[in-house]
């Protein structure tokens, strides 16, 4: 399809975050908008796995979360372990009272996608692919306008930008919004945890029924494996042509420096090598340390990446882009979401479920602000973005920290505490979790503050 030559707004990026602002404005009774991205198709790989229960309401309101809800697991509890003892287990049931989504719905994001994208094409809208954004200037004739050129010569005109690219933007990049790392007050941003390998694998051993999903604290690092749904084995299979035999799961794994740069390719022998070493024991490869008495070996790597747990965060979240130095309110709005705002470490499967949630919100507060500008100064409607902005981008801040406290928690370092407390760091860290466990209150405030609900 032949992309058009004017639009009111554009979004660029066709992930969650992209495919949720556009569900929004249509829920909010507007539809002058493109949609663009740069794949020719969405990924078949499963990256992020968990959406959260505040993400699960959001999606609520624009009627996808209950075909989501039905393709994944609901997992009402998550264990954190040490590779041999149980040490807390985080309850999401107990917030039943709270919402209607009381678990973490573990599915692969290529899922999400789907649901979204499906939505989306049953109002007629299509995803014009592939198209890259390689430059964006203000409109030689009308500077409220910008015109956006893409890699195959195409230019289209728009009023608004929505920045749903991920987090190396060319939107952001070509307006000039810097992202760097707000810098916590947490207190180990550095080392060991600096780079994490993950794959989705199966293993030769026999499927359990029930859903697995547990992470595991050693000395200086830590590991996740889940379980992911059978229906994406159903979904490989129609994609691919591949049918992948037994549960397939997600495992991740911090890889500290002592280990080396990860691969850019993982092998099977690598992240074997990783759960041997930091996952937990029931996932041995050896014989002689699996409590079973049996080794568990991974059979085959369906997918696999690395990565760096760094963050970054943009200095502000709207902007308009002038061609000059003028201070008034014009040129055309960027507005930036997901990933091309802000990114962090993946503890607590927080990334994709934030930008959801700023994608959502962001519907409502730009059909707002175009129809305040049918009334109003444009300066004095950019009060509601400027607002929406101010408070998304605090929680981004939030989140940020949040991750960044989970990190330096899950990867601390084997120290003593000072040299007057010759005691462990890693053994007081598990001592206090184990304690944690115990009450019920601070379980449901972990199961909480990792769901959204206290950070919509």
């Amino acid at each position: 399809m032949e992309l058009p030559r004017s639009t009111n707004v554009l979004i660029v990026g066709a992930g969650p975050t992209g495919l949720a602002a556009s569900l929004s404005l249509i829920h909010h009774e507007f539809r002058d908008f493109v949609i663009v991205d740069a794949a020719v198709k969405g990924e078949n790989s499963s990256r992020a796995i968990v959406v959260h229960a505040a993400t699960l309401e959001a999606l609520d309101a624009i009627g996808c979360g209950d075909e989501l809800v039905s393709k994944g697991i609901k997992a009402a509890k998550i264990r954190f372990d040490t590779r041999a003892s149980e040490l807390v287990r985080i309850q999401f049931d107990a917030l039943s009272p709270y919402t209607r989504h009381p678990y973490a719905l573990v599915i692969p994001q290529t899922f999400t996608e789907g649901v979204l994208g499906e939505k989306l094409a049953s109002f007629g809208v299509t995803v014009h692919r592939p198209l890259k954004v390689v430059d964006v200037k203000v409109n030689a004739d009308d500077g409220n306008l910008a015109d956006v050129v893409f890699d195959d010569g195409q230019v289209i005109t728009t009023k608004y930008i929505i920045a749903a690219d991920g987090a190396r933007s060319t939107i952001r990049t070509a307006v000039g919004i810097a992202f760097v790392d707000p810098k916590s007050n947490c207190t180990d941003e550095s080392g060991i945890l600096q780079q994490v390998a993950l794959a989705d694998v199966t293993f030769d051993t026999p499927d359990s029924d029930e859903p697995y999903f547990r992470g595991v604290m050693s000395s200086n690092d830590f590991s996740l494996c889940a379980s992911l749904p059978s229906t994406f084995n159903e979904y490989l299979a129609k994609e691919t042509g591949d049918h992948t035999e037994g549960r397939i799961y997600r495992i991740v794994c911090g890889v500290p420096q002592a280990e080396g740069e990860v691969p850019h390719s993982p092998s099977k022998e690598y992240m074997q090598t990783l759960m041997d070493k930091f996952g937990p024991l029931d996932f041995s490869s050896d014989p002689a340390v699996n409590p079973s008495g049996k080794g568990v070996c991974i059979k085959d790597i369906i997918w696999y990446s690395r990565f760096r747990t760094h963050s970054a965060i943009a200095d502000t979240f709207f902007t308009r882009f002038s061609s000059g130095d003028s201070s008034k309110s014009e040129g055309p709005a960027i507005l930036l979401v997901g990933d091309a705002a802000h990114i962090h470490s993946p503890a607590g499967g927080q990334g994709m479920n934030l930008g959801i949630r700023d994608a959502v919100f962001l519907g409502e507060a730009l059909a707002k602000h175009i129809k305040a500008t049918e009334s109003m100064p444009v300066s004095e409607a950019d009060q509601i973005l400027t607002e929406f902005v101010t408070e998304r981008r605090a929680r981004a801040l939030e989140v940020i920290e949040f991750t960044k406290t989970l990190l330096s928690i899950g990867g601390m370092k084997d120290e003593n505490v000072a040299w007057w407390l010759p005691v462990s760091k890693v053994t007081l860290r598990d001592w206090m979790l184990w304690m944690f466990g115990k009450v019920y209150y601070l379980r449901r405030q972990a199961a909480w503050s990792i769901s959204g609900l206290g950070r919509r």
